[in-house]
């Protein structure tokens, strides 16, 4: 399926050029209004971040971090309470709908009308998009998300797996340059959730900009170019995948020995060493501070013959929990990332 994805036009209806970001946010604050003279929730605390054209983008929190009140404010649903949004080069507040026509969003819930077909649903939304009959592609998406044969079927016949693909395919009838998809594979089979990466990645081969709120974390750091992190309304990391799990430095190294040990020698106990229930070595260490050279040489110090060894490096649930967990004071914050950078 071609996306065609929507370009913004300058004002003598000649195309604009292409902006550099996707999404731009400056100082985003959003607070909720409270009763009887309680202070208000203040969801989002100044966001600033950058969202690159053309990306797989993830947007990664525990929940009431406030990513869905970004994401709302994107999609026009909530207003903000200070700092500015564009999309796709669209400022939200000036031209609030050009900036919701360059926007397309999955949401979390399964919000269909029971007695409406696929074709129905997307036909309404093109009509309520304002896409002109000629120009609607409902057959091509509904065959890109694999429910062809489900065209004319009522949307209370469909599986919880067919109506989240319907919600793409919803997201998608006015060519939208910008997709967002909140937290889509919730609930879904993993065959189903390996068909939606699938599109989305072809989505995003024609130029759509992807970005993804999820708690699969492993999904985050397989299909993400960027990431960021978001906690109690602030960013608190933002670059690109392989560069924040780089300052995770974090990595584990694992020794099988021709026999299993009971009793770890000195010296490698002094560099850390442990001992696993199967009588391996396990080193957890600090690649810009350790060398695994001393541990192999400690080891054949001792006199023992190593059979084979593994490395595993730090992974994104643990730069995750090390960032969002409650108890972590600022400087534990600090000491993970060096700088949270907003910007890539």
């Amino acid at each position: 399926m071609n996306a065609r994805p929507a370009t913004p036009s300058s004002t003598n209806g000649a195309a604009a050029p292409l902006p550099a970001y996707a999404i731009e946010l400056k100082g985003l604050r959003k607070t909720y209004r409270a009763s009887g003279g309680q202070p208000g929730k203040e969801a989002l605390k100044g966001i600033d971040l950058q969202v690159p054209r053309g990306t797989i983008f993830g947007l990664l929190g525990p929940n009431g971090a406030g990513k869905s009140t970004l994401i709302n404010i994107l999609a026009g649903l909530v207003v903000k309470s200070a700092g500015t949004a564009e999309v796709f080069g669209i400022d939200i507040d000036r031209h609030p709908r050009r900036a919701r026509l360059a926007i397309g969003v999955v949401p979390q819930e399964l919000n269909l009308d029971a007695f409406f077909s696929p074709r129905e649903v997307l036909e309404l939304q093109a009509g309520l998009y304002g896409v002109p009959k000629r120009a609607r592609t409902t057959d091509a998406i509904l065959a890109a998300v694999g429910l062809a044969d489900k065209a004319d079927a009522y949307a209370r016949s469909l599986s919880g797996g067919m109506r989240r693909r319907l919600l793409v395919a919803k997201a998608l009838v006015h060519h939208p340059p910008v997709v967002i998809l909140d937290e889509p594979t919730a609930g879904v089979d993993v065959e189903l959730r390996r068909q939606l990466w699938e599109h989305m990645r072809e989505l995003n081969a024609q130029g759509i900009t992807i970005v993804l709120t999820t708690h699969y974390l492993e999904e985050a750091e397989a299909m993400c170019d960027s990431i960021a992190i978001i906690d109690q309304g602030r960013v608190v990391a933002c670059d690109r995948t392989a560069t924040l799990l780089r300052q995770l430095d974090e990595k584990t190294l694992t020794l099988n020995l021709d026999r299993p040990l009971t009793e770890l020698p000195e010296r490698l106990a002094r560099l850390g060493a442990e001992l696993d229930e199967a009588g391996r070595i396990v080193v957890r260490y600090r690649p810009s501070k350790a060398k695994v050279g001393e541990v192999l040489e400690a080891v054949n110090a001792a006199g023992l013959t190593i059979s084979d060894l593994a490395t595993a490096e730090g992974d994104l649930e643990e730069l995750f929990l090390r960032l969002t967990r409650p108890a972590a004071a600022p400087d534990e914050h600090h000491d993970a990332l060096p700088r949270a950078r907003s910007a890539l």
